[in-house]
């Protein structure tokens, strides 16, 4: 089931490519969306140009602290090239804290943002390394200190305990750890887990890929009552994926099902869940175009879609969860569309899209994939895009940058 999800991604890309720069698509559908076209006076600044060495193709969202040092991930590139965990201060000075190596301390860190604690400790997962049960390793969950000590807090098996966590953690207020994995034996669908500090993991829920879903590979989001809300990539009565809750005791009650048609098909997270209860997403496939859709869902399971991709300059194939700011404004990235590129855009709570950036591909980076943005409290977004940016990588090695919409 995950290869068939994974091949069922890639063709999506693939057609996006394929149909971006005919003039046809973008157009046939504006009579049904509201389109904004990009505002100019947005404030658009690279922070940081990978060049391999000190990390490439970051394909993960950022964590911000307090005094505004930014942390994040890339995939590639590192002292081994495998990845690394970076910071990045106010000033775009970039040190790099870990250097993966592929080995028992993971490698390939992958679509989730880390979770940064009062102690300064950083948490997060890779998909791969660690035991060498799978062909890469089955990936791990770790710690690493403010000094760069690595800590291991388990190291997925390949069996029942799950393989390949795309997916960044989400923390309660006792310190439990939740996440998911996009694979495991059997089914190859994945399962949702608890980790406690110490690194003891239960699993709350095993993904058969069927009518439960599967194939998590978006963060899981955790509401006051001890819920888990995710998307499911693959599975659901469509198999296009599946909106899904988890109670504290592992219960699972699929929300929404996908039906690969004009409500999209293929849901990424992390999910936006508001104070009404309703939830905000992405889909990378389906809508009336087939380039992904903004969708809501609410408590009673009716999704409303808010906005669909046409594959022209609005952006087509968003491949991450979304921000929401007090206004109930969207803001999120598109993999293509714009000149290619891809875009950030806003959604405003009617569904109007505006276009607030658009990715040459050049010097101010391209093809953001997996990234959740980052929103400051004075409605800064940050970001990393996984092309662009320094040539010494063969698609360019990908920037950090930082966006100010007026």
């Amino acid at each position: 089931m995950k290869s068939r999800t994974m091949k069922s991604r890639t063709l999506t890309c693939i057609t996006a490519m394929t149909l971006f720069g005919t003039p046809v698509v973008g157009l046939l559908l504006l009579s049904s969306v509201l389109v904004a076209w990009p505002a100019m006076a947005q404030t658009y600044s690279v922070l940081h140009s990978f060049t391999g060495a000190d990390g490439a193709t970051p394909s993960a969202g950022l964590t911000r602290d307090a005094f505004g040092n930014l942390y994040g991930t890339t995939t590639l590139g590192g002292a081994f090239g495998v990845g690394v965990v970076f910071k990045l201060d106010p000033a775009g000075e970039e040190e790099v804290l870990h250097s993966f190596t592929g080995g028992a301390d993971g490698g390939f860190p992958g679509n989730g943002n880390l979770i940064l604690d009062r102690l300064g400790d950083l948490y997060g997962v890779t998909p791969a390394g660690g035991s060498t049960a799978c062909f890469l390793g089955c990936g791990l969950v770790f710690k690493l200190n403010a000094s760069g000590e690595e800590t291991v807090l388990h190291s997925f098996t390949g069996g029942a305990d799950g393989a390949g966590s795309f997916a960044g953690l989400v923390r309660d207020a006792a310190g439990i750890f939740y996440g998911s994995t996009a694979g495991s034996t059997g089914t190859l669908a994945g399962v949702v887990f608890r980790l406690t500090p110490a690194g003891n993991l239960d699993v709350l829920h095993s993904f058969s890929g069927g009518l439960d879903g599967g194939c998590s590979f978006g963060s899981l989001v955790l509401d006051r009552l001890g819920n888990l809300y995710g998307a499911a990539d693959c599975g659901g009565t469509s198999h296009s994926g599946a909106i899904f809750k988890l109670s504290p005791a592992g219960k699972e009650t699929v929300l929404y099902n996908f039906t690969g048609g004009n409500d999209g098909a293929f849901p990424i997270g992390p999910l936006v869940r508001g104070a009404s209860g309703n939830l905000y997403g992405i889909t990378e496939s389906g809508g009336a175009s087939g380039q992904g859709v903004v969708f809501k869902l609410d408590p009673s399971g009716k999704e409303t879609v808010l906005y669909t991709f046409t594959g022209g300059a609005d952006g087509a194939v968003p491949t991450a969860g979304l921000t929401r700011d007090a206004s109930g404004n969207l803001y999120g990235t598109t993999l293509f569309g714009g000149t290619g590129a891809g875009v950030v855009f806003k959604v405003s709570p009617t569904g109007t899209e505006t276009v607030l950036h658009t990715f040459t591909g050049g010097a101010d980076g391209g093809n953001p994939f997996g990234v959740v943005l980052v929103r400051d409290s004075l409605g800064n977004l940050y970001g990393t895009a996984g092309g662009g940016g320094s040539t010494a990588c063969l698609f360019g090695c990908g920037v950090v940058f930082k966006l100010t919409p007026q």
